[in-house]
């Protein structure tokens, strides 16, 4: 699986990208904030985003907005220290598939990206 790491901290990158190694997910491309990302996106073409909110030059939830108005249907989880009920609801309604609020457990990430995939093929 294609995955791209959506951050402006590179600690948090090398965890998910460690997480993901240890599963099996090797495909890894890193953009350091959502003006970076669009950037990469689309000559990548991941499977999944995992994606911060709050990052300089472009936020998450404005990477999120402008990649669903280019046609990315990519699945997208939202990682991130925003974790008050209105914000998540906000994101979902942006095009996130599902949130999680860091910090974070490497198996509830594993499971968060289950669930996104397990609905994705649902829907």
């Amino acid at each position: 699986m294609k995955v791209m790491l959506i951050d402006d901290s590179k600690t948090m990158r090398n965890i998910q990208r460690n997480i993901l190694a240890q599963a099996g997910h090797t495909e890894i491309e890193e953009a350091c904030d959502g003006q970076d990302a669009l950037s990469k996106v689309t000559a990548f073409a991941p499977e999944l985003l995992l994606v911060d909110w709050n990052m300089p030059n472009m936020d998450g939830l404005t990477f999120v907005k402008a990649y669903r108005a280019g046609g990315g249907k990519s699945c997208v989880i939202m990682v991130t220290t925003e974790a008050e009920k209105t914000r998540v609801i906000e994101a979902i309604r942006a095009g996130v598939n599902n949130y999680l609020v860091k910090p974070f457990a490497p198996d509830l990430l594993l499971t968060r990206i289950q669930e996104t995939f397990a609905r994705a093929k649902a829907a």
